[in-house]
């Protein structure tokens, strides 16, 4: 039976700032570097044998700085940006509080927590619209290696990872919604193959570590 962890990247200089990051490729805080190696000693001992990224920085930094703490050898990597964080329009680079002054409290929230609104810009993405090519990734690179009994570690963003959550727990959008990630905190899944999951597996044990 495989186990799949699944890792928000550190807290990055944007967080910290109170900003819409999404696709800008910005870097970790130090805390968020701090995050990073304490989540890889909290996976010190566990087999993992694949390691998926997104394409931006703020993961990959995350999942390199939490292998080494970790004292992990050199893994076989994939970095995609099906795994990125949702495109946040035109709020990219905006600190909330600006945002909420320009378009009020109510227009944000909605931008923010609803399923399926995206916010303003051709490039905004809702939740239902990350979850549309973060799906067929899982089902074309993840899957193939957990179905081979891989150990699997993914390191990507809250809206990313929050798609495949919804998927793996058998989670209603609204349910989702309520679901929140803290950043550099490992969740570590044991899987059973289920010809009736959605993903291929049903969850027997679910740990935040």
């Amino acid at each position: 039976m495989p186990q799949l962890i699944l890792l928000r990247h550190g807290e990055s200089v944007w967080n910290l700032e109170n900003r819409f990051t999404g696709w800008v490729d910005v870097d970790l805080s130090p805390r968020g570097i701090e995050q990073a190696q304490t989540a890889g000693k909290k996976l010190t001992g566990i087999p993992i044998q694949k390691v998926f990224t997104s394409a931006l920085t703020r993961a990959i930094r995350t999942a390199t700085l939490a292998l080494e703490a970790g004292g992990f050898a050199s893994l076989p990597t994939e970095r995609s940006a099906a795994l990125n964080e949702r495109h946040y329009g035109d709020l990219q680079g905006l600190n909330k509080d600006e945002a909420r002054a320009k378009w009020g409290e109510e227009q944000v929230h909605q931008w923010r927590r609803s399923y399926d609104i995206a916010p303003p810009g051709p490039a905004g993405e809702s939740l239902a619209m990350t979850l549309k090519r973060v799906l067929p990734y899982w089902e074309s690179h993840i899957l193939p290696c957990l179905k081979a009994g891989e150990n699997t570690l993914i390191v990507a963003h809250g809206n990313s990872l929050r798609s495949l959550i919804l998927k793996l727990e058998g989670l209603s959008p609204e349910q989702i919604l309520e679901v929140e990630l803290g950043t550099g905190v490992p969740i570590l899944y044991q899987l059973e193959p289920s010809d009736t999951a959605p993903t291929g597996f049903s969850i027997k044990t679910k740990t935040v570590l």
